[in-house]
């Protein structure tokens, strides 16, 4: 039986790690490879796709042929769209005659496997095996939904890039799936294919500062304005560092107006900043500008910054987006804690790297989705037994921990007070009285 193979991708970054990994062998053959391109933007009628980026003809080679999903479903928008279950056998009918596959043997490579477009794809064919691949830090935290075991027990594997030497994802651990690692080799050689197709950068000096904007307002993390002060703050953080040249890289989602106040701020300090407006992956960048330094906010350039091209990198913001973000569960909370817990602050303030990773990850994961980390809570109590410091208070919430019966939560001689199924009654009654 001839075996065909999809491969969903939204972003850059995740087609390059998906190319790495075709060049590392970490798919078995196929007689076909079908890149399923989709455009989550919000509107994705006006705004270029992933085929417009620079470089993709170069990443469009490991595949056999290229298909628009967002075509496939139109006018319905990728992000949002499911099937009903009783509509799922005819779609499955209507895709395999449209794309040929007859009666292959379908398999399944796809991205954030809780939500559409990759949990649509993976209903609409029910029989495939699943792999899974990481687009950033996200997959280092829990599930963020409790998943469908039709579709979680088809998962063999979560590919990920080593961000973070030694940490394994938690992402679909609750179905023991494992990680397994893209070699950071054939990823960097990928990036340097892509090198060559990006627009020069014009009127840029020798190793300069690159600030990474990465539109937070659009996540409702900050407003607008709080955003933009985050870029002045980049501005001056890497100016008292001694960097005069500065490169801007906007999110490519994000309105032009999002620089120019670091624009104006780079003038009244007499440096240079230039702002790179092209959709570009900042890993490109680091192959034709040799930054000295890099500044974000949570980016997980910032980690391929360090760990895969030992660049210097800095962060700032985080510990503010840490404090307001809402709810507790929300998924940026994992790739904020590892780049507050693992960078360097832009103003230089102390703040020693966090030791053992691994089992703050384990923790705050737990504290995200304890039920379906149900079996890390032994890990979580321990950590927060043991670890829970000053520095490390910050990725806990107080009433979090008291919700959950852990340590750090309410004082000790009160810790079965959130357990207690008579005083839960009490505050109801209160609670129905008061309404």
């Amino acid at each position: 039986m001839s075996v065909t193979r999809i491969f969903l991708a939204s972003t850059p970054y995740g087609t390059a790690t998906l190319a790495a990994a075709v060049d590392a062998g970490r798919f078995p053959p196929a007689d076909r490879r079908i890149l399923l391109t989709s455009n989550h933007s919000p509107a994705p009628e006006v705004t270029p796709g992933l085929a417009a980026v620079p470089g993709f003809a170069a990443l469009r080679a490991r595949f056999d042929e290229v298909i628009d999903w967002n075509a496939v479903i139109a006018p319905q928008h990728p992000g949002v769209w499911a099937p009903r279950e009783e509509d799922v056998p005819m779609w499955e009918r209507q895709l395999r005659a449209l794309w040929g596959l007859g009666d292959d043997r379908v398999e399944l490579v796809v991205e954030s496997l809780q939500v559409p477009p990759a949990q649509s794809l993976c209903r609409l064919f029910p029989g495939a095996a699943v792999d899974v691949y990481a687009d950033g830090l996200m997959s280092y935290g829990p599930t963020r939904f409790r998943l469908d075991p039709q579709i979680g027990m088809r998962v063999r594997r979560v590919l990920h890039l080593d961000l973070v030497p030694g940490l394994e994802p938690l992402l679909l651990t609750e179905f023991g799936v494992p990680g397994e690692l893209v070699p950071t080799a054939h990823f960097l050689k990928v990036v340097a294919e892509l090198a060559p197709y990006a627009q020069p950068v014009p009127a840029v000096g020798e190793a300069p500062a690159l600030l990474l904007g990465q539109y937070l307002s659009a996540l409702e993390l900050m407003s607008a304005s709080e955003e933009e002060d985050l870029h002045v703050e980049m501005v001056r953080g890497a100016y008292a560092r001694g960097h005069r040249e500065l490169v801007f890289k906007p999110h490519p989602s994000a309105p032009a107006q999002y620089s120019r106040r670091a624009q104006a701020q780079a003038r009244r300090l007499g440096a240079r900043l230039t702002v790179v407006s092209e959709p570009v992956l900042a890993e490109t960048l680091y192959e034709r500008l040799r930054p000295a330094l890099v500044v974000g906010c949570f980016s997980t350039a910032l980690l391929t910054a360090a760990t895969l091209y030992g660049i210097p990198v800095a962060r700032t913001g985080t510990e503010a987006v840490l404090g307001r973000l809402e709810p507790y569960q929300n998924s940026n909370r994992i790739p904020l804690t590892l780049v507050d817990a693992l960078l360097p602050e832009l103003s230089g303030a102390e703040s020693p790297a966090v030791p053992d990773v691994a089992a703050l990850v384990t923790a705050v994961g737990f504290t995200m989705q304890p039920r379906i980390l149900a079996a890390r809570r032994e890990e979580a109590q321990r950590y927060l037994s043991g670890s829970l410091t000053p520095r490390t208070r910050r990725y806990f919430k107080r009433r979090r921990l008291t919700v959950l019966g852990l340590p750090g939560g309410v004082p000790a001689r009160l810790a079965f007070l959130p357990r207690s199924p008579r005083l839960r009654r009490a505050v109801h009654r209160v609670l129905r009285r008061l309404r």
